[in-house]
């Protein structure tokens, strides 16, 4: 599996554990092992054969965690947060926090905190060792993920889900709440009765694995590859956790259908098929966003913009919100879940669960309590 960026591109990927991969412009990597080991260990590996990335690494017990560069190779046991770059004639590594030892042909280097090892592939892969670290302009959008990361994830999301893919996504552009007869839910703000969580993203065909949806909603990993979404009369659409993880390309799993609503198909053949019913379209002028109801989150800057629950409440109000970007992680707490390469020559809260405001009336009880699901189940995919 590879993962490429183009000159205006950027990539962020995200594992199990709410460690995190991020690419540069002009970057490409591939991931040569991705196992889950019969230990519950995961054994990930990533090869870096252009550009530059950033690995912010959350150790588990019994992780295996290896970055490749050249002929040099990098094993993180203790959690790390490092950049490696890539030139035509070496790479450099450096250490924002943590202690990392990189092997290669020359022997091994040992990088601590705020240190950088350049390699130079020129001269026997031969390294050298700065004390220091010379700043790259992506460093502050690193930096701006990373913060964005640590604010809005929350530790008591694994009450609902085994696994953190998608955490702080979730926590920022939507709330969980307890709907009577139905147990714990989440929801994305900036949704009315009109929505349905199929409005906006593709039927992507994979060989040797089908079709399947790819939201193209900011938030939409997890809702889609685990747990069922619900429609509750009054509220709309909720996602309710629980059951097994399905597979990467997965298939809409939906209950409680509302009148006229039609479960989506795959298309035949293998062509992918982009679907956009959404009406709500969030534009972007400067440093200003307009919101507008049933956009979901779509088009909205990630972490950019302040107290999304209130924006969303002034959205169902209005119709519509103007709200100011901005360029730095926003200060407010998650509102609605608990809890570059040089060339080695020139180197020398926890919230409160809320409840949604109901569309019209309050939800129908069921006619027995439904909790939801139990959150253990199956592995994820890698």
């Amino acid at each position: 599996t590879q993962l490429r960026t183009a000159q205006d591109g950027r990539a962020e990927v995200e594992f199990e554990d709410g460690s995190t991969i991020r690419l540069a412009p002009n970057s490409s990597i591939e991931f040569p092992q991705l196992v889950l080991r019969d230990s519950g260990g995961k054994a990930s590996s990533v090869e870096v054969s252009k550009g530059m990335i950033y690995v912010d690494f959350s150790a588990e017990k019994n992780d295996e965690f290896v970055v490749q560069f050249g002929k040099e190779k990098l094993a993180l046991s203790h959690s790390a947060h490092l950049r490696v770059g890539m030139v035509d004639d070496g790479a450099t590594v450096a250490v924002f926090k943590g202690d990392i030892q990189v092997d290669g042909t020359s022997g091994s280097l040992q990088i601590k905190k705020n240190q950088t090892g350049a390699f130079d592939f020129a001269n026997d892969d031969h390294a050298t060792l700065a004390k220091n670290i010379e700043q790259e302009p992506l460093d502050a959008w690193d930096k701006q993920q990373t913060d964005y990361h640590v604010r809005y994830a929350s530790n008591s999301y694994q009450s609902y889900s085994p696994y953190a893919y998608g955490t702080a996504d979730m926590a920022y552009y939507g709330n969980f709440f307890n709907a009577p007869g139905y147990g714990m839910m989440w929801q994305p703000y900036f949704v009315g009765a009109g929505w349905d969580p199929f409005m906006d993203g593709a039927w992507a065909f994979s060989p040797g694995g089908g079709f399947g949806w790819v939201s193209a909603y900011p938030w939409g990993w997890t809702p889609y590859h685990y747990g069922t979404w619900v429609f509750l009369p009054g509220y709309g659409w909720g996602w309710q956790p629980g059951g097994a993880w399905t597979g990467w390309y997965a298939q809409p799993r939906v209950v409680n259908l509302p009148r006229g609503f039609t479960v989506p198909q795959a298309p035949t053949g293998t062509r992918t098929l982009i679907v956009n019913r959404g009406t709500g379209l969030t534009t972007v002028s400067g440093n200003k966003v307009v919101i507008r109801n049933n956009s979901a989150g779509l088009g909205v800057p990630r972490g950019q913009v302040n107290n999304l629950a209130k924006v969303s409440q002034q959205v169902q109000t209005h119709g519509t919100a103007t709200e100011h970007v901005h360029t730095a992680p926003v200060s407010s707490p998650a509102p609605g879940m608990t809890s570059s390469g040089r060339s080695p020559a020139s180197m020398g809260q926890s919230s409160r669960a809320s409840q949604p405001m109901p569309r019209s009336s309050s939800p129908s009880p069921a006619s027995s309590s439904r909790p939801a699901p139990s959150p253990s189940g199956g592995r994820p995919p890698r």
